[in-house]
């Protein structure tokens, strides 16, 4: 489908509503201000997901937080992390270092209630502002390259996959991130019907 300027503007503002309110509950969780940026959103087919991704984080396995989601929209939405930024991300969020006994753990706990909070927080103003029912599958934590992650179980190739780049700002620190959300077919049509009725 083929995005109008105004719709793609709409779309980046509800991402960018999500994503304020994530940063709003994270920093009053972790007692630190923390901002979240949203620089790019790029809507793909999911077969051209590879290559924009190849692109960014190469064949690295990634830190990544999913869920699926169903409703008014169906899909997978998920979180994903380079291995450096999660890597700062838990040292600036939780100040353990890396001889941290039990430091998989902390890593696995600090990560999937980041990505939880993002996630729930772009799913949620999706659902709010547009005022459409979504249910969530519980999230889960997975480190794996990102064609696994994120493909391995999709059953349509034709699903459309939004892409919106994140940056993180803790304490001075930038930290990259993506949130993807990648929707069955009819869903992402119901999607963009849904914000320019809105609009």
């Amino acid at each position: 489908m083929k995005l109008t300027p105004e719709t793609t503007d709409a779309l980046r503002e509800l991402i960018n509503i999500g994503v304020g309110r994530a940063a709003g509950v994270l920093s009053e969780m972790l007692n630190c201000r923390i901002i979240l940026q949203v620089p790019f959103i790029k809507v793909l087919q999911q077969h051209e997901l590879l290559n924009e991704m190849d692109g960014q984080l190469g064949r690295n396995r990634v830190s990544a937080v999913r869920l699926g989601f169903k409703g008014s929209f169906a899909g997978m939405a998920a979180l994903v992390f380079p291995p450096d930024s999660a890597v700062k991300l838990v040292n600036v969020l939780t100040s353990e270092g890396p001889d941290t006994d039990d430091l998989d753990a902390v890593r696995v706990g600090t990560l999937s209630e980041v990505g939880n909070i993002v996630i729930n927080g772009v799913m949620g103003s999706i659902s709010n502002v547009l005022s459409q029912h979504i249910n969530y599958s519980l999230p889960a934590y997975m480190e794996d390259v990102i064609e696994n992650l994120l493909l391995a179980d999709a059953k349509d190739r034709d699903s459309t996959v939004l892409v919106a780049h994140t940056r993180f700002i803790v304490e001075d620190m930038q930290i990259e991130g993506d949130i993807i959300l990648i929707f069955e077919t009819a869903s992402f049509d119901a999607l963009i019907h849904a914000i320019d009725k809105h609009s």
